[in-house]
């Protein structure tokens, strides 16, 4: 048995149920019926000598045999798609596939940027995800994704890490709460408060516990919380105080809803990063739209 004779095709199918993990979900995806997805499956089984997915209660899961696989089928899409991309830019079309991964902070501010870049090239298609740190990077590592928006680059990755605005974070609590109106607070002041974080991976609760341990301080967490629109909820609620982007809370701001604490050495202020793999070859909308944040984002994104 040879994978020699294997169509682009049934790769294509087994990308995208091993992507998945659905047969379901990989036929909506391709347009395809449910059968023809098996069948195509089935069929590279066949060729492959091997299983490639086996099925436990509902579920399905690659075997190693399907995850090897995958791994290959995986660089291949990427490379049609990029062929795909260099044939379009040599006949001058504006047009392409790019795909950004985020932390979910950065929801507040990326898709405005998306949508003055998706102005100027209303040919591009994009596809956007967002999730904490830690999922981010694994897209960004298993070269799922053209570029990965984030707080702080990865330490551990061969990739390429450029700023393209300043990013502020500050300390909340609701309005009516007893340091709102304090002045020149101490960080020492705040360890006797009850925070409210997020879930680990995040990268504001990792900033969060850098800043107490640095200053050998004890960070007294009350809940873990998976969005920053719950935190916000819950210290509107008088639930406790949070670290988060001063990008997340300008509706709150300006609606008085949230106060920011007026803490020593605060805000801490990092900057944004477009990050990509530094072995990963840019199409021409990845290239056009490196160069529109680098040289636009600051001007479009407010710091205050």
């Amino acid at each position: 048995m040879t994978l020699r004779h294997a169509t682009l095709r049934q790769l294509q199918v087994f990308e995208a149920v091993a992507r998945n993990l659905s047969f379901a979900r990989a036929a909506g995806e391709l347009h395809l019926t449910q059968p023809a997805v098996s069948m195509q499956v089935k069929s590279l089984e066949g060729q492959a000598g091997l299983p490639l997915f086996e099925r436990i209660g509902k579920k399905i899961f690659l075997t190693e045999a399907g995850a090897e696989l995958h791994r290959h089928s995986r660089a291949i899409a990427q490379q049609l798609r990029e062929a795909d991309e260099a044939l379009a830019a040599r006949k001058g079309m504006a047009q392409g596939r790019l795909h950004i991964a985020m932390v979910s902070t950065a929801q507040y501010l990326v898709p405005p940027l998306l949508a003055v870049f998706l102005k100027k090239h209303p040919g591009v298609t994009l596809k956007l995800w967002a999730g904490n740190r830690e999922l981010v990077l694994k897209q960004l590592a298993d070269n799922e994704v053209d570029f990965a928006i984030m707080g702080r680059p990865p330490q551990r990755m061969d990739a390429v890490a450029e700023a393209f605005a300043r990013h502020p974070h500050v300390v909340i609590a609701a309005p009516g709460h007893p340091l709102a109106k304090k002045r020149h607070i101490p960080l020492a002041r705040l360890a006797e408060e009850t925070f409210l974080i997020r879930e680990p991976g995040s990268g504001t609760r990792g900033l969060l516990e850098r800043l107490f341990a640095e200053h050998g301080l004890p960070l007294n967490v009350s809940m873990e919380m998976a969005s920053n629109e719950t935190i916000k909820q819950a210290v509107q609620a008088g639930m406790g105080i949070s670290l988060l982007s001063l990008h997340t809370i300008g509706l709150e701001l300006k609606t008085r809803r949230l106060a920011i604490l007026d803490v020593q050495g605060l805000p801490i202020v990092r900057d944004w990063y477009v990050v990509r793999l530094a072995a990963k070859r840019l199409s021409p909308v990845a290239q056009a739209f490196r160069t529109f944040l680098l040289a636009e984002a600051r001007k479009l994104i407010p710091e205050k």
